[in-house]
């Protein structure tokens, strides 16, 4: 199932598409309180994605409106928490420029993101004002559907709803420096996330999965033009399950939790213009950035106009 969360005119609700109809899932479960997005179904507990299901294959009624009619928000709109991973190895070293840490190699690392700055498919993302080198990142998604903690890796699976594609923009003038003093990433990333343009359910993307990774092929356009022609979704270092497992080892992880993978190989900016890709630059204002990705669908977005910065706002990029 492509589960969504959309807005017909009257508010954000949770969806499925089905035959390229949006149906209301509150009606669908005769839910006693409305269902804003998707982690409010699956905050619902007792299995609501089987019980969903069951619905439909029963053919209960439910109001439908053509996707076109609607406007597709992110799917979570404020997840507990955001968790970005780093799994890669091309993009963490730089396309083989520098070696990596031990550690990389053992840990699935991963940093928080901002859960205030979810952007959804077709919103236009503000542009950072303090930032020159604006970069998009081609990752995938998860979504947590069940609460747990302290997961085994043999389990995880079960936690995970279902995935989408996330859209991790940075800003890298900001991340570096702050990196550079060993903290971060933080304000590099603080500005946006986007997420979309569905979550589709883990069963549904079964056929892609191997060995716990999303064996998908992955695409990025800018302005209609090709930055990245078939990324291998399916190279990670680590697996969906090793991400549950190190996250919710002495923590909690709960529905409508969001996990990235990490920039899938070749997915950002500067990997592109190592690559000799015509064209190859930092984001502007104006630009249209979408990602694509086999089996999920194509998540884009425009970037707005930027605000001029403060002059006397004190972080001065080099």
């Amino acid at each position: 199932m492509k589960l969504l969360t959309y807005d017909a005119g009257s508010g954000p609700r949770c969806g499925v598409l089905q035959d390229q109809l949006v149906l209301d899932v509150t009606a669908l479960l005769g839910a006693d309180r409305t269902l804003r997005d998707v982690r409010a179904l699956l905050e619902q507990g007792d299995a609501p994605i089987d019980r969903l299901r069951d619905a439909l294959a029963g053919g209960l009624a439910a109001p439908g409106v053509p996707l076109p009619m609607v406007q597709l928000r992110a799917p979570v709109l404020q997840p507990p928490t955001v968790r970005d991973f780093f799994s890669y190895e091309a993009h963490a070293n730089g396309q083989g420029a520098r070696e990596l840490h031990e550690a990389w190699y053992r840990l699935p690392i991963f940093y928080f993101s901002n859960t205030l700055r979810i952007f959804g498919p077709e919103d236009e993302v503000p542009f950072p004002a303090a930032t020159e080198r604006l970069d998009y990142e081609m990752e995938l998604g998860c979504v947590i559907g069940r609460e747990g903690s302290d997961i085994a890796a043999a389990d995880a699976m079960d936690y995970i709803a279902g995935f989408c594609i996330f859209n991790d923009w940075s800003a890298r003038d900001l991340q570096f420096d702050e990196m550079a003093v060993g903290l971060g990433p933080a304000k590099g990333k603080d500005a946006a996330t986007t997420l979309g343009p569905w979550l589709v359910t883990s069963d549904e993307m079964a056929p892609y999965l191997r060995d716990g990774r999303l064996q998908v092929k992955c695409s990025v356009r800018v302005n209609g033009e090709l930055w990245l022609d078939a990324g291998d979704g399916g190279a990670a270092h680590f697996s969906w399950a090793d991400f549950v497992e190190r996250a919710s080892k002495d923590s909690r992880i709960v529905p409508g939790d969001v996990f990235g993978s990490g920039t899938v190989s070749g997915g950002s900016i500067p990997e592109a213009i190592a690559r000799g890709i015509k064209g190859a630059r930092y984001l502007q204002p104006g630009d249209v950035v979408e990602l694509e990705v086999e089996g999920i669908g194509t998540l884009r977005n425009t970037l707005g106009s930027k605000e001029p910065i403060d002059p006397d706002y004190r972080y001065k990029p080099k």
